[in-house]
């Protein structure tokens, strides 16, 4: 058993001290995630991997006793508090853009220019909305590799299941959210 794992059982037991000793257990591999994610973002990114990082644990850990069930689910709550977070600023970013309130312009008079990465990222989330509700493991796993940057080899060990079954996973989702966000509808997974 590994000492997060550990930590993590002390803190569903209850011990006021376990989440205090999982932080720095967990932060390197929090911050290289996020870096990873905050990365592929675009050039004019204000949020810093630290930052990220400390706001997922704020959502994470909480004022209430936040019970993980191991490593695997402290992961995947990691991954989903920084998606809601690079959402909620991608949405609050486009807000600004569209004027927040300013008189609207009519399209005719504008050129419209492929989506931004703000627009993508809003795309993928709603989609990935619709994707949890067909198949949540699968959904977990593409929060895991498009949130927050994890490998196939960590992701797969995230979530207790094989490499091969996570590529697998992986290419059905990408073509599932693919469908999606084109607009059609896509077909239940196998």
């Amino acid at each position: 058993m590994s000492q997060v794992t550990y930590i993590l059982e002390r803190a569903q037991q209850g011990d006021p001290k376990a989440a205090e000793e999982l932080l720095p257990l967990v932060y390197e591999e929090l911050r290289r995630l996020a870096a990873h994610r905050l990365a592929g973002e675009r050039s004019q990114q204000t949020l810093q991997p630290t930052a990220l990082v400390h706001e997922a644990w704020l959502k994470i850990s909480g004022d209430e006793q936040r019970a993980w069930n191991g490593r695997q689910h402290f992961f995947a709550a990691a991954a989903e508090a920084m998606r809601r977070i690079l959402v909620d600023r991608a949405r609050r970013r486009l807000a600004v853009k569209r004027g927040a309130g300013q008189p609207g312009l009519d399209a005719n008079e504008i050129e419209i220019p492929a989506p931004a990465p703000d627009e993508q990222l809003l795309d993928v989330s709603d989609a990935l909305e619709k994707f949890a509700a067909v198949d949540a493991r699968k959904a977990e796993l593409v929060k895991l590799r498009y949130f927050v940057g994890m490998t196939f080899e960590e992701a797969a060990a995230a979530l207790g299941i094989a490499v091969p079954t996570a590529k697998e996973w992986w290419t059905y989702s990408r073509a599932w959210l693919r469908v999606a966000i084109s607009g059609q509808k896509p077909t239940p997974p196998v």
